[in-house]
């Protein structure tokens, strides 16, 4: 198969994260590298209490709160340690005494219960299991009737979309289900700006940045005005989000260069129309290669139900196993990269993500017939 040659020897990117960054984004970086807008100096260079860096992070958060329409009672926070700190972080904030709630639909959503269930006991709280579908492989979301909702739960938490496993939530009805009263946790680290959501609907969003926000190192929270100040005293100040939002996410030095490129992401995304144009260039990529999987007649299988298929993480196996190495190969050869599916599952996965352009779903699309031709 011919490679499709790109500017400066680039490759199509499918890798579910660290992931691809918009191409216009990387040349502003690299033009701004070493002197930014006449400063003398590079933006990682920078003291983050200067009027510079100070300048960049406000623009950051604004823009931030364009594009998802982030109400104002809700704070922005910069931190770091990922998603993964995030897990333990929500329960010491938010537990106290009481139980939570936790819906288990893939790898994630299953290790954020397994942490919050090593934490709780530090805050006399409980994390209970509301829901599973592990059972099922993980291919499908539990209607709400089958949710085990406690009416009294600190906050019901939930991935919305998940990574590994590839499903997506689109439907309102399971957020419409979670009793009055309850704030909504989500972890939206692998699809956070591919479409427009309702921020209100949450008491908590977070999400690592390292898919659609920018490069590794940026925790992205969202947290009520009325969540925030329940930790215990013995928190350490890092961990607690009212001490974090008082100081602008900035008590330690925060993660300068990647709050910066953030900022540009941002703002080409903004250039492009927003959130929702970001929607409609990611269900023509889900679209096309959906659609090259289902006319493969089996030589190539999804195997989430189709109502919940991830726009973002397209998990596929081939027919014969014993032809995925072969096929990752060709892939590389032909430029497409990122394809191996997580170890914990195996076969392939494509990451579509914002900055992944359709002509990247093309070229894999075309690979993956011409591959089927040569060894169906």
């Amino acid at each position: 198969m011919t490679i499709q040659q790109q500017p400066y020897g680039r490759i199509w990117n499918f890798s579910a994260g660290p992931a691809a960054l918009p191409q216009p984004v990387l040349e502003q970086v690299r033009d701004e590298l070493l002197n930014w807008h006449g400063a003398g100096m590079g933006i990682m260079e920078m003291s983050h209490r200067g009027k510079e860096f100070t300048a960049v992070i406000e623009r950051t958060e604004a823009d931030l709160r364009t594009l998802m329409g982030i109400p104002a009672n809700y704070k922005v926070l910069f931190l770091q340690g990922g998603a993964t700190q995030q897990f333990a972080q929500i329960p010491l904030n938010l537990l106290g005494s009481r139980s939570a709630d936790y819906l288990v639909t893939g790898s994630w959503s299953k290790k954020a219960y397994k942490e919050a269930q090593q934490v709780a006991p530090q805050t006399g709280g409980r994390a209970r299991l509301a829901g599973s579908t592990e059972a099922g492989g993980f291919t499908t979301l539990p209607a709400p009737a089958d949710i085990d909702f406690d009416a009294q739960a600190a906050y019901f938490h939930l991935c919305t979309n998940e990574t590994i496993h590839g499903v997506e939530l689109f439907d309102d009805a399971l957020l419409n289900a979670v009793p009055a009263g309850v704030p909504v946790v989500g972890d939206l680290s692998s699809h956070i700006l591919s479409r427009p959501m309702d921020v209100s609907r949450y008491g908590l969003i977070y999400a690592g940045a390292q898919k659609n926000i920018g490069p590794s190192g940026i925790t992205l929270v969202l947290v009520r005005d009325d969540l925030i100040g329940r930790a215990p005293a013995s928190l350490p100040t890092v961990l607690d989000y009212k001490v974090m939002a008082d100081n602008g996410s900035m008590l330690n030095t925060p993660p300068t260069f990647a709050i910066y490129i953030a900022g540009l992401v941002f703002q080409w995304m903004q250039g492009l129309g927003g959130v929702a144009a970001m929607e409609a260039r990611n269900a023509e990529k889900a679209r096309l290669l959906y659609a090259a999987i289902d006319a493969s007649g089996g030589f190539y299988r999804n195997p989430v139900e189709k109502s919940v298929r991830s726009r973002m993480n397209v998990p596929f196996v081939l027919a014969d196993a014993a032809l995925d190495a072969d096929f990752l190969a060709g892939a590389k050869a032909a430029g497409l990269a990122g394809l191996k599916g997580h170890k914990s599952v195996g076969g392939m996965r494509a990451s579509l993500y914002n900055a992944t352009p359709v002509e990247a779903v093309q070229a894999l699309v075309a690979y993956m017939a011409d591959f089927q031709a040569r060894r169906g």
